[in-house]
C-alpha cells in the first residue's frame, strides 16, 4: 500500500467514524436506543423516567434519532393522547456497537475503581 492510498484509507475511516458520531452524538442518544433496541416500544414518559432524561432533551434527542431513522413515532389515539417510541429495524444495525460499548463501560468501571 502506497503512502497516498494509506492516506485515503485514513481519511475513509475518519469520515466514517464522524458520520457514526455525527448520529449518535451526545450522552443520551445511545442510552435511548439501548433501551429501545433492547427492550422494545416505550411510551414517552416511560422513557424519560428509564433513561433519566428530562423531557425536553428526550423530546430533543428523540426527534433527531426519528430524523436519521433509528426511531418511529406513533400517536394513540388515547385520551389523553399518548406518543409510543420504537427502535426501527435501521437501529438494530447498532445493537452489536450498544452491545461492545457495555462490555467495555462494564470492564472500564471495574479497572478504574480496582475491582479487576
Amino acid at each position: 500500500m502506497t503512502r497516498e492510498s494509506s492516506d485515503v484509507a485514513c481519511d475513509n475511516v475518519h469520515s466514517a467514524i464522524q458520520d457514526t458520531l455525527y448520529v449518535v452524538n451526545g450522552k443520551w442518544k445511545l442510552v435511548i436506543l439501548s433501551i429501545l433496541v433492547n427492550g422494545g416500544i416505550r411510551r414517552f414518559g416511560e422513557l424519560s423516567r428509564e433513561s433519566g432524561i428530562s423531557p425536553r432533551i428526550l423530546s430533543k434527542e428523540l426527534h433527531e434519532l426519528e430524523i436519521n431513522q433509528l426511531v418511529s413515532r406513533k400517536v394513540c389515539d388515547t385520551k389523553p393522547v399518548t406518543v409510543e417510541y420504537a427502535a426501527t429495524e435501521y437501529a438494530g444495525t447498532l445493537k452489536e456497537v450498544i452491545d461492545a460499548m457495555v462490555r467495555w463501560g462494564q470492564h472500564h468501571r471495574k479497572k478504574i475503581t480496582g475491582q479487576e
